[in-house]
């Protein structure tokens, strides 16, 4: 058989972490237990397991996939490219300085590859064995990746796209997600991103901790920041094609290849908590002061994975996103301060608001734990003389992955000529205004 179906379509189903389920063929989805004798259409009944078995059912997350193959059905591994020095899991062996860091973009391929072969680490924290901390990718990619197919045992990967769109064609369906929108794909779930317009540059976080969830709203109450309502998860579409395929995986931070000779995305239908979806950082409902003060930027948390001290993150997803700023007698942009958390920072486009200069979309900057840093010299003057009329920020989209673990750059990030040694000079200027 050599059965696509190329349609792509999203359900928002019952929102976010809860119980879905969707079929390609009608009455493919097993009735009243979840294993039977015999599978519908002769397909296999495979759990999917994000969790472990034990997980409180709050956390829990497992799918059931109703396949033409069951994962079994592959060849043996091998390790892929010898020369794995450009994909890297923490935690590094080498020193890591104190100093505030900036990167610009990294440029679009100058030869043919595809999203793996794209794949470049800056930086990592915690350890992905021990499964703490995360890594963090820059890609590029100009071709689509075909026959070769992926997952990552690692971690779960939060995919931001740049510059154009990627298709991700999983195991539980597809999803088109574009500049401006978010990817979750769950740890071991088998993918190939297809570019649908051409060359794309982005950034990937893998979550080596706790699967992301949605942050409590505490007395902020029923509603606002993203609501569950608006993340997308994929409906079953599979691939019934047989042929001379690959399988790729990251494993304990090196990558693996093994032959296959089918298309590995061949779910019928799927039931279950544990799914690829995408979510519109455009739908995120900004909270914020209404009165005076800069507030803490946690009011900005989309997403979190949580580590085992209450309140003290393996990881938040942060955005800065179109915003208004209305509050009286307050200096508007982010105040100077030393943090406990380490803090990644990526553009997706226009300007972030405490740094007008140098710091572009695709580019990328990091303040590590108890490393001073706030608005540059411009910024600074402009903010404290301006005239505090209600204000929007707008055509402004950054982000930050900000965890309790330091973050280590690797020696790639430290060396690359993409490295802004000059970063430091932004805050040349600030002089003493002390009037006693």
């Amino acid at each position: 058989m050599n059965t696509v179906n190329h349609d792509i379509q999203l359900s928002y189903l019952n929102g976010f972490g809860n119980e879905h389920e969707t079929e390609a063929l009608p009455g493919a989805l097993p009735r009243g237990r979840f294993s039977p004798q015999q599978v519908p259409y002769g397909l296999y009944a495979e759990q999917f397991s994000s969790t472990a078995f034990t997980a409180p059912r709050a956390h829990n997350r497992r799918s059931w996939l109703y396949r033409i193959r069951p994962s079994v059905v592959q060849g043996d591994y091998s390790p892929w490219q010898p020369d794995q020095s450009r994909i890297c899991t923490g935690p590094a062996a080498h020193p890591t300085p104190p100093n505030m860091l900036r990167w610009d973009p990294l440029p679009l391929p100058d030869s043919d590859a595809d999203l793996i072969e794209g794949l470049i680490t800056i930086a990592t924290c915690g350890d992905a064995h021990a499964q703490h901390g995360m890594g963090v990718h820059l890609y590029t990619a100009n071709r689509s990746m075909g026959q070769r197919f992926f997952y990552c045992a690692d971690g779960e990967w939060l995919l931001l796209p740049q510059q154009g769109s990627l298709l991700l064609r999983t195991e539980c369906g597809r999803l088109l997600v574009q500049p401006g929108e978010i990817a979750v794909i769950p740890r071991g779930m088998k993918f190939a991103v297809d570019l649908p317009e051409g060359p794309v540059r982005g950034y990937l976080c893998e979550n080596y901790g706790a699967p992301l969830t949605l942050p409590e709203r505490g007395p902020v109450g029923a509603n606002g920041f993203a609501n569950d309502r608006d993340f997308q998860y994929p409906q079953a579409a599979y691939e019934d094609v047989e042929g001379d395929f690959e399988l790729l995986c990251k494993f304990a931070g090196h990558l693996y290849r093994a032959e296959i000779g089918h298309s590995p995305l061949d779910v019928v239908a799927w039931t279950g908590n544990s799914a690829p979806y995408k979510y519109d950082l455009s739908r995120f409902n900004v909270m914020g002061s209404v009165s005076y003060d800069h507030p803490d930027p946690s009011i900005y948390t989309v997403l979190t994975s949580a580590s085992d001290t209450a309140g003290v993150a393996n990881l938040d997803f942060v955005i800065f996103p179109p915003r208004w700023m209305v509050a009286e007698d307050t200096f508007r942009p982010p105040w100077y301060h030393r943090n406990v958390m380490s803090e990644f920072m990526g553009l997706i486009e226009g300007v972030y608001d405490a740094k007008e200069q140098g710091f572009v979309p695709g580019g990328s900057s990091l303040h590590n734990c108890m490393s001073p840093h706030g608005p540059e010299l411009g910024v600074f003057e402009k903010a404290s003389k301006a005239e505090l009329t209600p204000e929007r920020y707008q055509n402004t989209l950054a982000f930050m992955l900000e965890s309790r673990y330091l973050i280590q750059p690797t020696r790639w990030a430290l060396e690359t000529g993409l490295r802004q040694r000059d970063y430091v000079h932004c805050w040349e200027g600030l002089q003493k205004q002390f009037q006693p």
